[in-house]
């Protein structure tokens, strides 16, 4: 199957680094996390844009996409949130104004997050986010597991543009296989196995090898939200209620 990505919008602007960010390190004591967990099989099979085919807002869309990921699990039904929503927090973010292309910048991640946090996205926020340490498969694979998903964003390389898997190239990460010769781009990561991970990007699930994960992810974060686990466990088995309170007195 020929897969051509060149004229898709990507939107994420560089990875901001901010000491006050949780650590999931400080604050997670992991259990045993299994070898492999997939939360996109109860979702609707086409995730939807969110925008993002027209609009550098991959960072916004990215929050529509773990929504649908949490709730199509979690119940009690799928929630997409709709394209409106998406635009005024992209709007609100990224200082985008509809009609004036210039201002189509993409944003950063950290100010998507703490966005959702304070003021909400289409009558949805989460609790807290954790940094998770980008070249740690146990970080990954944990907030998958334990929390429904990990936003991440990801420097592709031009070369990402034509596989249907996405790999490091054969020549390496130079030239065309180079970390952000393309751009920067946020997705979540809602699957993972021994042999890699799968994201929601562009309204469908894309695999990526481990290798790739190492070379091109420069942030990632586990969210916590009353829409994957509330008042009862998440779908993991794992009861969140204590830690989204230590959370949420250190967040302030």
């Amino acid at each position: 199957m020929t897969v051509d990505h060149s004229g898709n919008k990507l939107g994420k602007r560089p990875a901001r680094i901010d000491p006050r960010t949780l650590q999931m390190a400080n604050y997670v004591e992991l259990p045993q996390i299994p070898a492999a967990r997939d939360w996109t099989t109860k979702a609707a099979a086409n995730w939807g844009m969110m925008l993002n085919d027209k609009l550098g807002d991959c960072t916004c869309a990215a929050t529509g996409h773990i929504t649908q990921a949490w709730t199509s699990n979690a119940g009690p039904a799928e929630v997409t949130l709709p394209d409106p929503a998406i635009l005024t927090a992209y709007e609100a973010v990224g200082g985008y104004t509809p009609g004036e292309p210039d201002t189509d910048r993409g944003a950063v991640e950290l100010d998507v997050l703490r966005y959702w946090r304070k003021t909400g996205i289409g009558g949805t926020k989460i609790d807290a986010f954790m940094a998770l340490e980008p070249k740690n498969h146990l970080h990954v694979q944990a907030a998958v597991e334990l929390f429904g998903g990990a936003y991440i964003g990801v420097a592709l390389p031009v070369s990402a543009q034509k596989q249907s898997v996405w790999s490091v190239p054969p020549g390496g990460p130079i030239g065309t296989g180079a970390p952000g010769s393309w751009g920067g781009h946020a997705v979540v990561i809602e699957a993972y196995d021994p042999h890699g991970l799968t994201c929601i990007t562009w309204g469908q699930k894309k695999r990526m090898t481990w290798s790739f994960w190492d070379t091109y992810c420069d942030e990632a974060y586990a969210l916590l939200s009353e829409l994957w686990a509330g008042k009862k466990p998440a779908p993991s088995g794992f009861d969140l209620a204590a830690l989204k309170a230590d959370l949420k007195a250190v967040a302030g």
